[in-house]
């Protein structure tokens, strides 16, 4: 088993109406990630990748240091829960990507983030 696979990544994602404007096409979503380290050593969550796809197949990539700016360093059983937001042009679309962690004696490895929709309640039929 890798140390990838110790690493469990849940996703919940929610439309802002307040935040969004569809005559503007502009469509707010909320996201929120539960990371859990199921393995038995820490590991400290270095950046982030993120591939967003509107409904036309629009691609935005993102990528950066840590999550909301903190790198977290997760013990063993630890968790760390966070929420971001994305703005996209169409009521629907995806995100997924992968966080890069590095374990304390500096091994380097990638877990990735499931592919999730982002939806306004009524857009898919």
């Amino acid at each position: 088993m890798s140390a990838g696979d110790d690493i469990l990544i849940e996703v919940k994602s929610l439309y802002i109406p307040g935040q969004s404007d569809p005559k503007a096409k502009r469509y707010v979503f909320a996201y929120t990630i539960s990371i859990t380290n199921r393995g038995k050593e820490p590991a400290k969550l270095l950046s982030r990748y993120w591939q967003i796809t509107d409904g036309r197949n629009k691609v935005e990539e993102v990528r950066g240091e840590g999550v909301i700016g903190e790198q977290p360093r997760l013990l063993p059983g630890g968790n760390f829960t966070y929420s971001s937001g994305a703005v996209i042009k169409t009521p629907f679309g995806t995100m997924e990507g992968a966080y890069q962690f590095r374990t304390d004696d500096g091994r380097l490895f990638d877990v990735p983030i499931p592919l999730f929709a982002l939806t306004m309640p009524g857009a898919l039929h």
